[in-house]
């Protein structure tokens, strides 16, 4: 028996607008059928499938788990993402990595780290 990573899941208040921003960010489109409830992005791919579904309640606190991207051209992606909706939350450089905390339109945080090719 094997366990496979099938889903990213968020939850939000607009299913359809968060995965629009998160198409964006991975330079791809929002699955068919997306609506306010639920939406998805790459559920097709031989990667995990970016799961969006509507709650009632906000986020309240910094959420325990975050996607963390990286990419070579670090300054150009981070414009790219900031001009999409995300806000800078904070920059660090340590254990060797230097990376960025930004916010989605609907504060869940995530990190774009730079690597060097």
């Amino acid at each position: 028996m094997s366990i496979t990573l099938e889903n990213i899941t968020f939850d939000c208040a607009d299913a359809a607008t968060l995965a629009a921003f998160w198409a964006g960010v991975l330079a791809t489109e929002v699955d068919p059928d997306a609506s306010p409830f639920f939406a998805t992005v790459n559920r097709t791919a031989d990667t995990p499938t970016f799961m969006f579904l509507q709650v009632p309640e906000p986020r309240t606190t910094k959420n325990r788990l975050h996607v963390d991207l990286a990419t070579p051209n670090w300054p150009a992606e981070v414009d790219r993402l900031i001009s999409l909706g995300a806000k800078r939350h904070d920059e660090h450089n340590e254990y060797g990595t230097h990376w960025i905390t930004l916010a989605d339109p609907e504060g869940n945080l995530f990190d774009l780290a730079e690597v060097h090719a």
